[in-house]
């Protein structure tokens, strides 16, 4: 018995694999074609040769800068209103407040990135203000929930004892339950903000700004020499961001 449901379930997930094949009309002949082969090895060709004149580097140290103001910015906003919104969803503030927060905190996490800045450039315009707020919004939904999470496993006993020699709610948060979750919360929203480097850098296709939207224009028009360097320099701001977050992590969290 136990044999047949086994068998039966990979028969079901071929039987969707074929039906989606046919659904969308995908036909892998033709990737695989003479034809086909040899226009993606000439445009991928185009790539290993990258512009690295003066004037383009300039643009693209202007646009670094942009997406890393944006990730910044955006992961900073989004870490004062998760704050704010997580201390209602650890239950600080009754059942209503509760429930409230954290359907908002669900409704901003469950819209990614690229949908928020769509909403967001229709509202805000093109540019760089939009890539931030979106960031910031989708951050606000995941970090309020990791806040929250972080904040109902932390020890009352040192808030409590601060309440019961006369200090008021604020002062009982600030001296008692902060300095125990603190290193927790600055190494969540560190992690998000190597996340929001990457993300700022794609938010450009829907005309958020920074290097995305340098991306997005040379490959339109199909420089791949110029879109090729605006890459590098995208890899490099990953991995630059990825290390000086390890490093404060290590240096502020761990110790």
């Amino acid at each position: 018995m136990k044999y047949a449901v086994n068998y039966g379930l990979i028969a079901v997930l071929l039987i969707a694999v074929v039906a989606s094949f046919q659904y969308l009309n995908i036909d892998l002949r033709l990737l695989f074609a003479a034809d086909g082969l040899s226009q993606m090895a000439s445009y991928a060709n185009g790539f290993f040769s990258p512009d690295f004149s003066a004037e383009h580097w300039r643009a693209i140290g202007k646009g670094a800068l942009e997406t890393l103001a944006m990730s910044s910015i955006g992961t900073l906003l989004a870490a004062v209103l998760g704050l704010l919104l997580a201390l209602p969803a650890a239950g600080r503030f009754g059942w209503l407040a509760l429930n409230g927060s954290r359907l908002l905190l669900n409704a901003l996490r469950a819209i990614p990135e690229l949908v928020w800045a769509a909403l967001v450039v229709l509202a805000a315009g093109l540019g760089p203000n939009a890539g931030t707020l979106a960031l910031a919004l989708h951050t606000a939904g995941v970090l309020g929930r990791l806040f929250a999470e972080a904040l109902e496993n932390t020890p009352d006993e040192p808030a409590q004892a601060i309440r019961l020699a006369g200090g008021s709610k604020l002062v009982a948060f600030c001296y008692g339950t902060l300095p125990e979750v603190w290193p927790q919360l600055i190494a969540y929203t560190l992690y998000r903000w190597e996340n929001n480097i990457r993300m700022a850098s794609v938010l450009g296709f829907v005309g958020a700004g920074g290097l995305g939207q340098m991306l997005y224009f040379h490959l339109s028009l199909f420089q791949e020499a110029q879109a090729s360097s605006v890459i590098i320099a995208m890899l490099i701001l990953v991995l630059g961001v990825d290390a000086f977050s390890g490093w404060i992590r290590q240096r502020w969290v761990s110790n």
